[in-house]
């Protein structure tokens, strides 16, 4: 197999795939319906990427891969089905992908992303050269995966569509587990059924390190203890293997901690002093357990504890993109109503005294009707709260709108806004210097940042 096509490449779980093949050797081409910056990288790469679906394009490929969103009365799917040519998708491919190396496989709810990128930027940086496919462009890495010639391979091992389930991986870390994609997982019991699965596929006698502070981790922690595993924990309490001490807050606006690490006998061990740059107390938990890896890999922890405070994070990941007539604009995918608390509350830490801005575009009809008792206590530690129309992504009208949504939220200043052009309208009136925009946001909404972002820098220019 030489030539791989891949429909709906511009995807982050299509686009690493495509970038790591292309490393690989691979002859690689794909498609989607957009043009993005993902799908610009790739072809800056000497990736052919076409734009909208042709049954032209898979002509010569060995196997295509979709996407999760691609259905079957796409063009280019009938295509190679009539011309024998598989059709598969990431999850039949991931076995192949990672076969030979000691595949590390990063999962949960939430921080999967960023603490990939953190792996994956320590072992870079401490000279391993690691394999690695994260679910977003690390902004130090500067790409989204790498083909490497050291031992290790490093994925975020994702749960939608069951993608996770295609992986032998030796090594496990579970950073929380809360009911999500009900669109899949109609029932919280059936999201942890399938993280239950998952972990099933870890090679006996590999480890499986989860978070001590989350219940849903610590569950399947105490289910799955009959196994033939190396079961460890981290968290904040003493209590877990690996612990965080002496939490501060530092003047990077992110947390200066401790690694300690329980011993045989009783003994506690200090691995070493970490400073997130990263704000937000989720990020010192998603640095312990890419610590933790670090540890159990047998290498220094307290050289990996140093280069992890340059890390600076990952592409809408609490992305700060600028600033404009004291005006800060922030970018993060933030869906689930526990991440959009805890980036909340990160800002807040990151910036206190200013007046925080939170637009959020609810993602997908199941999620926003599954969890609209969270959402609507959510939004608490910001000032004012604009809400967009629901992105409706893969699914259809449920019969919820964004309207019903902004009226219910436990909050005393929400305004809807029908268009995204109209909130970029509404912010550029009524944002002041000193504000925070903090635009939340897995499907479309990123545009709001950017033309916000332009239309500060526009005033500022006129203004001068």
């Amino acid at each position: 197999m030489r030539h791989v096509h891949l429909i709906g490449i511009g995807g982050s779980g299509l686009s690493a795939i495509a970038l790591f093949l292309k490393e690989r050797g691979y002859k690689v081409t794909g498609s989607d319906r957009t043009q993005s910056l993902l799908t610009r990288q790739l072809s800056s790469q000497g990736v052919m990427v076409y734009a909208g679906h042709d049954g032209h394009h898979i002509q010569g490929a060995d196997v295509v891969i979709r996407s999760s969103a691609v259905q079957d009365d796409n063009p280019e799917v009938q295509a190679a089905r009539t011309a024998g040519i598989p059709v598969i998708k990431r999850q039949d491919f991931l076995a192949e992908l990672t076969s030979g190396a000691y595949c590390i496989a990063i999962s949960g709810s939430h921080g999967k992303t960023t603490t990939t990128a953190m792996l994956a930027w320590v072992l870079t940086r401490l000279n391993q050269d690691p394999s690695y496919i994260i679910g977003g462009v690390s902004k130090d890495l500067g790409v989204n995966a790498h083909s490497g010639s050291g031992p290790v391979f490093v994925i975020e091992a994702d749960e939608y569509d069951h993608m996770f389930l295609g992986l032998k991986p030796q090594m496990i870390v579970v950073t929380n587990v809360e009911h999500d994609h009900p669109d899949l997982f109609p029932r919280p019991e059936n999201y942890l059924q399938a993280f239950s699965s998952f972990i099933q596929l870890v090679t006996p006698g590999g480890d499986l390190l989860v978070c001590g502070d989350d219940e849903g981790a610590q569950q399947l922690a105490f289910q799955h203890a009959h196994l033939n595993l190396n079961i460890l924990r981290y968290g904040t309490s003493g209590q877990a293997d690996y612990h965080a001490a002496n939490l501060r807050a530092n003047g990077n606006g992110g947390f200066d901690f401790r690694v300690l690490v329980n011993k045989p006998g009783g003994s506690v061990e200090i691995l070493g002093d970490v400073s997130l740059q990263v704000p937000g107390r989720h990020n010192v938990l998603n640095g312990l357990a890419a610590l933790a890896v670090t540890h159990r890999l047998g290498l220094s922890v307290s050289q990996a504890a140093e280069v992890m405070s340059e890390f600076s994070g990952t592409g809408r990941r609490f992305d700060l993109l600028g600033e404009a007539g004291g005006i800060t604009v922030i970018d993060d995918y933030a869906h689930h109503p526990t991440e959009i608390e805890a980036t909340l509350s990160a800002a807040r830490s990151r910036f206190p005294g200013r007046q925080i801005w939170a637009v959020w575009q609810p993602h997908t009809y199941s999620r926003t009707i599954t969890l609209l008792d969270q959402f609507i206590q959510a939004f608490h530690q910001a000032d004012r709260v604009i809400v967009t129309d629901i992105y409706a992504a893969r699914e259809r009208d449920e019969g919820i709108s964004a309207v019903q949504v902004a009226a219910k939220l436990d909050h005393p200043t929400v305004y809807f806004s029908p268009t995204l052009a109209e909130a970029n309208a509404y912010l550029l009136k009524n944002l002041h210097p000193g504000d925070v925009l903090l635009v939340l946001s897995a499907g479309d909404a990123d545009q709001i940042s950017m033309a916000v972002l332009a239309g500060l820098k526009q005033k500022e220019q006129e203004n001068v």
